[in-house]
């Protein structure tokens, strides 16, 4: 831990931000996620993990993408996937982790690149689910968590391993609040119908 950057220690800071304010549904997270993907894509880059690097990339097209969605008048509820969803949702995964893997072990020294992949294009998956507001984006991205934690332990990035821990714990967390948060939303669209 004495050997962290001070780069790695805002991106952890604005990280545990930006998830705490998506735990309780406040759009103002993506701008806490905007500063701390910003650091991380740096920070992955020079640690050798470049599909984390690319995710990071990813979450900051996301984080501005999502920003909008989440403050139009027209957002999206909570709602649980549905069949399509998981198709594309799979789709997706599978598709993206073909990519991933190829380009890390053909164009990079990567030395992991199939978990850099998984964790990477579950991720993208997970957080696609975010921005539909889709309750099992939680589930999807602590299954991104748990093979992120003991990967970035491994590539020296503890302080980072922390921060995926504690996104694992707020991601469970999430899932109940979520939950909740839907059925209110139901409770409440049902009375404007009557």
């Amino acid at each position: 831990m004495k050997a962290t950057s001070s780069i790695e220690w805002l991106a952890f800071l604005f990280g545990i931000v930006q998830v705490l304010l998506a735990l309780k549904n406040k759009v103002v997270n993506f701008y806490a996620g905007i500063i701390s993907v910003s650091f991380y894509i740096y920070v992955f880059y020079i640690y050798g993990l470049f599909a984390e690097s690319l995710l990071n990339i990813y979450y900051l097209i996301v984080s501005i993408t999502g920003l909008f969605l989440w403050q139009s008048k027209n957002a999206l509820p909570i709602s649980k996937s549905n069949q399509s969803d998981y198709l594309k949702a799979l789709i997706l995964g599978l598709i993206s982790l073909g990519i991933l893997y190829f380009v890390l072990t053909k164009f990079t020294s990567s030395n992991v690149p199939f978990l850099d992949a998984f964790v990477t294009s579950s991720a993208w998956v997970g957080t696609w689910l975010l921005i539909k507001r889709k309750l099992e984006n939680w589930i999807v991205l602590n299954i991104s968590n748990l093979v992120a934690i003991p990967l970035q332990f491994y590539k020296g990035l503890e302080l980072t391993s922390l921060l995926t821990c504690i996104y694992f714990i707020i991601a469970i967390q999430g899932y109940f609040t979520w939950q909740k948060l839907m059925k209110v939303e139901l409770e409440s669209t049902q009375k404007i119908k009557i």
